[in-house]
């Protein structure tokens, strides 16, 4: 939600981020693959409106989660582990967001690796380690 509500409030700061990263003007030079690039201001606000709205969601389902999980911590196990899937939810569209949006569409199809200036790959990857490694903690059985 931290990172949504960033990009709200400051949006014109990460719109030039998947400005850029949409138009590939900060690409390798010559390669083959601009035929990717998108250059519709339209699609581009589009674009970060999405990943705007997925992050929210996953920050939502992820703070719903705990207060749900909160309030199961003194239930019987079987309710603590239903209490699971809400947060399970979020951390997985989570992944979602950074994986597919950030790691597969931007930093491959758009070739986000190739730019000097407009890489996003490490911090993606941060994102998904640090919500994977949540998501395998939350999801592990829970003894009696």
């Amino acid at each position: 939600m931290l990172v949504a509500s960033n990009n709200i409030f400051d949006y014109q700061s990460n719109f030039n981020f998947v400005q850029h990263v949409m138009l590939m003007d900060t690409t390798f030079p010559g390669n083959d693959l601009m035929w990717r690039s998108i250059s519709s201001p339209s699609a581009h606000h589009a674009a970060y409106w999405l990943i705007i709205a997925g992050e929210m969601s996953a920050g939502v389902l992820c703070v719903w989660g705990a207060i749900g999980l909160i309030r199961a911590s003194t239930l019987p196990r079987e309710i603590f582990s239903k209490a699971k899937r809400t947060a399970t939810l979020g951390l997985t569209l989570g992944i979602f967001v950074w994986f597919f949006g950030f790691m597969t569409v931007a930093a491959e199809w758009f070739l986000m690796w190739q730019s000097q200036q407009w890489n996003g790959v490490q911090a993606a990857f941060r994102f998904i380690v640090c919500i994977a490694l949540v998501l395998i903690y939350l999801n592990q059985p829970e003894s009696d």
